[in-house]
């Protein structure tokens, strides 16, 4: 049974797995992330590694999959928004602790990978994962193959401009999907609301301690699962954006699948509908064309974990590129 380890570093926790050939993660162990640090954040990566490599003599080789550049090579990140990585050679670094060969993938991508293989994308060779979360990260998979693009950045698809001079988004521009499609752009909703409508978002008010800036994801999402109509108007609005976002990919890259994944897709179909709905009607050439499926991912957090091990496994010394 080939093992490698897959670790998803994040901007508060390294967590890691090892996983079988399966898609199976054996064991899973966890660490906070010393983000402000470089040396310490490779240090932890190589603590939880030898940890795992210890209890499994079989493992050959490891993943990393981190949100971020990372370079044409699968070596370096070039930039990560929540680490202080800049140029970080990550793959050189924690190769010579390791001691085993390591593979660096945007965490978007990895996830895409781990879903394509293992769960919702199985046996669907065109599909595109839009991780709906804080913000908005996703990865292309074109005829079985992880697209990367030629610099190895491609599938940055939050930061596709919907709104001219729109948002301010964290990347330094306006008007980024996912300022309207995201975990934020649905809070956003939610407190503007409250803002300029308290009576009718008297049940968010109430389950944010009575201040719009109380109210977060989670109270959003309960209130819509209760039918409160002003919760049911904010994901109809984020619906809509993502909707046409998707429709928009859809006329570029024309996939089988979307596989919707990250903390808002467990609103189900709250989401979910509403999406498909704004979808059809945005779609260039609806009701003559072939319609994508849309659906709900399926591994969850454990995703990006899989699919970071999965390709080190399958190519360990390869970039993974039609």
């Amino acid at each position: 049974m080939a093992l490698t380890i897959g670790v998803d570093v994040g901007g508060t926790k390294v967590a890691a797995g090892v996983v079988d050939d399966r898609g199976t993660i054996l064991e899973k162990v966890r660490r906070p992330t010393p983000s402000t640090n470089p040396k310490e954040t490779a240090e932890t990566i190589a603590e939880v590694v030898d940890l795992l490599k210890g209890k499994y003599d079989e493992v050959s080789a490891v993943g990393l999959g981190t949100a971020g550049f990372v370079d044409e090579a699968r070596a370096t990140v070039l930039f990560a928004p929540n680490l202080a990585w800049r140029d970080e050679p990550i793959k050189e670094k924690v190769e010579s602790l390791v001691e085993l060969p390591v593979v660096v993938e945007n965490d978007g991508n990895a996830t895409a990978w781990g879903e394509a293989k293992f769960g919702a994308g199985r046996g669907e060779n065109f599909l595109v994962l839009v991780a709906l979360g804080t913000g908005i990260g996703g990865g292309i998979i074109m005829g079985g193959e992880l697209y990367r693009g030629r610099f190895g950045i491609g599938a940055e698809m939050g930061h596709f401009r919907v709104v001219p001079d729109g948002r301010r988004c964290g990347c330094g521009n306006r008007g980024c999907w996912e300022q309207y499609a995201s975990g934020n752009a649905l809070v956003h909703e939610a407190r503007d609301l409250a803002r300029v409508a308290p009576a009718m978002a008297g049940r968010l008010l109430e389950l944010g301690g009575g201040r719009p800036e109380g109210i977060s994801g989670p109270e959003v999402s309960q209130a819509a699962r209760e039918g409160d109509k002003a919760a049911l108007e904010c994901f109809r609005t984020i619906a809509h954006w993502a909707g046409q976002g998707l429709a928009d990919l859809s006329a570029i890259l024309d996939p089988g699948a979307f596989i919707i994944g990250g903390g808002l897709s467990d609103a189900g179909d709250l989401l979910l509908d509403p999406i498909r709905a704004a979808f059809e009607d945005a779609l260039t050439g609806r009701g003559h064309r072939p319609l994508p499926d849309i659906r709900i991912a399926e591994l969850g957090s454990a995703a990006g974990i899989v699919g970071a091990a999965d390709l080190a496994r399958v190519r360990p010394f390869q970039d993974v590129v039609v």
